[in-house]
């Protein structure tokens, strides 16, 4: 279980692919969630309002039908009596054939809930309808009637169709003739705006669906072209960083194989000499003895004298590779000493300055600052032509830095610093190892200056260097 988990480590690439690509996705998912939200909500209103018009359109086209149909037995009604039978017949049979379309026809009730004209659905003639309601409770006749009373208006309700008995949704306009106590009215079913209002519904979901589909369509692009680029950057970054690494392994090698015939030569030219003298010596005072010549010690004195020159030898060798003032004393001390050494070697008049300050860099840091001062006085005693040199380490707020000055003839880029660019690389490598900043200025009249800095990062706290060995630097 653990092995399955672990392979789903994500690398630095993989987490900053990711990182890129969460916020899109919930952008875009705001964003299609808001799009959605806003065309629904604007497509309510529109089909709302598309409703509301064709509704007015129906309610004024059925109170054409009943001022039509009044005015055509009008002359009957308004020269009748209340109680003249034989003008209610009239009007009756008017309006029983007054049918229009497939449903229309026009409905006659008394204000006691009797219907008195249905052309096409006769069964209901004569029959008192108080109480009637549709399948949601909606009163029918007893709310026909209300309106009547009160002049005229419209009322909605489901009705079943007299083609097909199905129940539909209806729109009556009815008005009154006071005088004979009449609900007149008609109505039409409204079936076929419901359904205009739900195609419309289902053209505006469809949308939505559609624009969801172009925005995840959207989405998947962008993210494959995020993850596409994150993958080419990703292999770009790997190629690059495995070509460094291969060039910094051959370097290395190469430094390895450099500093092992150093040592080689240093052994060879240096201690291998002085030891075959120490030999020959030996041997030169063995031979005396055998003769019992009185001078025998000559030899054995001048051996004793090239055993001492081996032995400081040994130690100069060995304080190149790993000084011993450097863990004993601390940096200052350990650089003082190379500007001393490199002035007795070379003649080159050398100034150290150093601020008072406890040895509070850590061992990377450290190691670094010596290598480059060893380094930068390598490169002036072969290639600068100086004749002064200063060298500096102050410690200050924001770490510590070592400042080597010389007048010489600056650097250039001539075939013979070759080297002394090689060195300027290593120094910038030993910088960037401990996150430090490399600065090489050169003079307008000559000379160069090396500044290294290392970051606060590298020094320790008081109570972490306070050691018995530990001096000021």
């Amino acid at each position: 279980m653990r092995r399955f988990f672990r392979s789903f480590v994500l690398s630095y690439a993989q987490k900053l692919t990711l990182l890129a690509a969460i916020p899109l996705i919930v952008a875009v998912a705001a964003i299609a969630m808001i799009v959605a939200l806003q065309a629904r909500a604007l497509a309510e209103r529109e089909i709302f309002t598309l409703e509301a018009q064709l509704i007015e359109a129906k309610k004024a086209e059925l109170r054409n039908y009943v001022t039509q149909a009044r005015n055509g037995f009008y002359f009957i009604y308004g020269n009748a009596a209340p109680d003249d039978e034989e003008a209610k017949q009239r009007v009756a049979q008017i309006l029983s054939a007054m049918i229009y379309g497939d449903e229309g026809q026009f409905f006659v009730y008394d204000y006691e809930g009797t219907q008195l004209v249905s052309p096409r659905q006769t069964d209901r003639i004569n029959r008192n309808w108080r109480g009637q309601t549709d399948s949601e409770g909606t009163e029918i006749v007893d709310a026909l009637i209300r309106i009547a009373r009160e002049g005229a208006g419209h009322h909605s309700y489901l009705w079943p169709k007299p083609s097909t008995g199905e129940e539909a949704r209806m729109i009556t306009y009815v008005t009154s003739f006071p005088s004979w106590q009449w609900a007149v009215g008609t109505g039409v079913f409204i079936d076929d705006v419901l359904a205009s209002v739900a195609s419309a519904r289902a053209d505006v979901e469809a949308r939505v669906q559609r624009t969801f589909v172009y925005i995840g369509g959207i989405t998947l692009a962008a993210l494959f072209v995020v993850f596409a680029t994150g993958m080419g950057v990703n292999l770009r970054e790997r190629r690059l960083a495995d070509a460094k690494l291969k060039k910094l392994t051959e370097r290395v090698f190469d430094a390895q194989e450099e500093e092992r015939g150093r040592v080689a030569r240093e052994l060879h030219d240096g201690i291998s000499q002085i030891l075959v003298g120490v030999r020959y010596a030996l041997d030169s005072a063995r031979r005396r003895l055998e003769r019992g010549d009185a001078k025998a010690a000559e030899p054995l004195a001048k051996g004793i004298d090239s055993l001492g020159e081996a032995i400081i030898e040994v130690r100069r060798i060995s304080r190149d590779l790993r000084p011993g003032v450097l863990d004993d004393l601390g940096l200052g001390p350990a650089i003082k000493t190379l500007v001393e050494e490199f002035e007795a070697r070379t003649g080159i008049t050398g100034r150290f300055e150093t601020a008072v300050f406890r040895n509070r860099l850590d061992d990377e840091a450290k190691i670094a600052l010596y290598r480059i001062a060893q380094e930068a006085l390598t490169n002036i005693e072969r290639h600068a032509g100086a004749d002064q040199i200063d060298v500096s380490l102050r410690g200050h707020r924001h770490g510590a830095t070592l400042l080597i000055r010389d007048n010489g003839c600056g650097i250039t880029t001539s075939p013979s610093a070759t080297s002394s660019g090689l060195g300027l690389r290593n120094m910038q490598e030993r910088m960037e190892q401990v996150n430090g900043k490399l600065v090489v200025r050169i003079g307008k009249t000559g000379g160069t200056t090396i500044e290294a800095t290392v970051p606060l990062s590298h020094m320790l706290p008081p109570e972490s260097s306070e050691h018995p060995k530990v001096a000021a630097e």
